[in-house]
């Protein structure tokens, strides 16, 4: 018997490594000069997309309900005392203190009303013609401040009664505190007090006026010796549940039993509307205040005091430019990363590729890295010089741009690029899977950008499902607008907001990237070439 040699390839040793097949396939990718310049066009369609959205959205600003009053751009946005944007309108009824001291009253009732409709009617004399019809915002509030001053961002400490979120403690915009819950009514009554000590305010609630509870203390550092205290009430946006529209808003509270404690020079109560941006709708006789009797107040305000969000009010961001232009270049991918495999089963070249290198899924996966990677270049670049141009485009067209972080711009840019290179990989497998062109663009198309659009026009309750559990939900990560929960907002798609936070939505569409590559790997693995 004789002893047979075994088999060995011919083929050089490192042949097939991986690094290998990397500059083979990113060899195959650039000699074709249709691909090359596919990335090209995705660049320029982010920057010029992004752009075009930019320069067509033109601010305007309508301090009244007649349009023949809306003046371009923007009013000034005030800042609290951190820096923030903030709202600062309301109704105040109030007078100095000097030194230490307190307040103490009974808001014996809050009610609302808004008015339907996008415009408001108003007569020659000034009277509102639109009917309004009874409705308390969730935020409506009323109660008792004391403020630094009455400018636009003063710093301040408050304890009031809300529409739906019952007795809060806040203070400069940000700060918020719960107190006692349930809605006030005549015979629910709700005591509050504010106490001063120096740069430090606390706040109390009742249901009796007798056994106080403590809801916190705020220190505003820099209080000077003289401050405002007083009574306010103020009503935001009134947004019903699911809409993206929201309705100009009132509230009215009565207040009575009122004690002022310390140092007071003149005395006497004197009441203002403080109206600080007049983005919140303009309502006749919204901000009223009259003295039922010595020690009772009737205050109707409109307005809100809090942090600044986007959305409805001012209607432009630069993550809402950077999405057109991601679209855009978001279906060439699609069609380019379908076509880096489809068109060598198109050809016949699939034969030669798995005959120089029989590991299929290595094959595969060195396609992903080299679209994934090209893509990703090009994405960055053209991103950054969207959102460099969008930002400036804007700003000059009188849009009011929220500040940004320069880690928040790194992530609207890093994480776009990254959103279309593995999108560019999804639809890199989904060829793989399909074998052809066509079928691989729709799927991607279906899967990337359908979800998109429906979310942009469905209700609330389904556009949010759809931005949570599709691919598209990865468009979280250009999603620049604040968000505050005591602040009333429609936080929707279609103003910018996404149900997931941005690396949460990123991570679903690489989800379903990584199954999607897993099923195209078992199938090169069972089926002939």
């Amino acid at each position: 018997m004789t002893t047979g040699t075994p088999y060995r390839s011919e083929r050089p040793v490192g042949r097939d490594g991986f690094v290998q097949l990397l500059y083979a396939e990113w060899t195959k990718f650039r000699t074709v000069r249709s691909w090359m310049i596919s990335l090209s066009v995705v660049a320029v369609l982010i920057v010029a997309l992004s752009f075009t959205a930019a320069a067509g959205n033109h601010a305007s600003f309508c301090p009244g309900p007649n349009a023949s009053t809306c003046t371009a751009g923007h009013p000034a946005v005030p800042t609290g005392p951190g820096g923030e944007p903030v709202a600062d309108s309301f109704t105040f009824v109030h007078q100095p203190l000097v030194g230490n001291g307190n307040l103490t009253v009974r808001v014996t009732s809050l009610t609302g009303a808004y008015v339907p409709g996008n415009t408001v009617g108003v007569s020659a004399s000034g009277q509102l013609l639109t009917p309004t019809r009874p409705g308390l915002a969730q935020w409506a509030k009323a109660g008792i401040s004391i403020q630094k001053d009455t400018s636009p961002g003063s710093a301040y400490a408050a304890v009031m009664v809300t529409g739906s979120h019952g007795v809060r403690m806040q203070y400069n915009y940000t700060h918020d505190a719960a107190g006692a819950p349930g809605s006030v009514t005549a015979s629910s009554p709700r005591w509050l007090r504010l106490r001063r000590a120096g740069d430090v305010i606390t706040g109390y609630d009742s249901t009796d006026g007798t056994h106080w509870n403590k809801i916190g203390t705020a220190d505003l550092p820099g209080l000077p010796a003289a401050v405002q205290l007083g009574m306010f009430v103020t009503s935001p946006v009134l947004y019903p549940s699911g809409s993206n529209n929201g309705y100009p808003s009132r509230a009215t509270a009565s207040f009575d039993q009122i004690a002022a404690r310390g140092d007071l020079p003149h005395d006497l109560w004197t009441g203002e509307s403080i109206d600080a941006n007049g983005f919140y709708p303009t309502l006749p006789s919204a901000a009223t205040w009259h003295q039922e009797a010595n020690q009772a107040f009737t205050v109707g305000g409109s307005g809100d005091i809090g942090p600044q969000v986007g959305g409805g009010i001012f209607g432009a961001d630069v993550g809402a430019s950077l999405l057109i232009g991601g679209l855009g270049g978001l279906i060439v991918l699609i069609i380019l990363g379908a076509l880096f495999i489809t068109s060598e089963y198109r050809r016949g070249l699939i034969r030669t590729t798995f005959a120089a290198s029989p590991r299929r899924g290595r094959v595969l996966l060195a396609k992903a890295v080299v679209i994934g990677s090209v893509t990703f270049v090009v994405a960055l670049v053209g991103t950054a010089i969207a959102e460099v141009v969008s930002r400036h485009v804007l700003a000059a067209n009188g849009s009011y741009l929220f500040p940004l972080s320069a880690a928040a711009e790194i992530r609207v840019v890093v994480g776009t690029a990254l959103l279309l290179a593995v999108a560019a990989i999804l639809a890199l497998a989904l060829g793989a899977a399909l074998r052809r062109s066509a079928g691989a663009v729709v799927g991607g198309i279906v899967l990337l950008v359908l979800p998109f659009i429906l979310g942009s026009t469905l209700p609330v309750g389904p556009s949010n499902w759809l931005m949570r559990l599709t691919p598209t939900a990865a468009f979280a990560v250009q999603g620049t607008q604040p968000v505050f929960a005591q602040v009333s907002n429609a936080y929707t798609v279609v103003n910018g907001y996404y149900p997931l936070s941005p690396w949460a939505g990123l991570a679903v569409l690489c989800g379903y990237t990584a199954v999607a590559l897993g099923g195209a790997i078992w199938l090169l693995r069972r089926r002939d070439a």
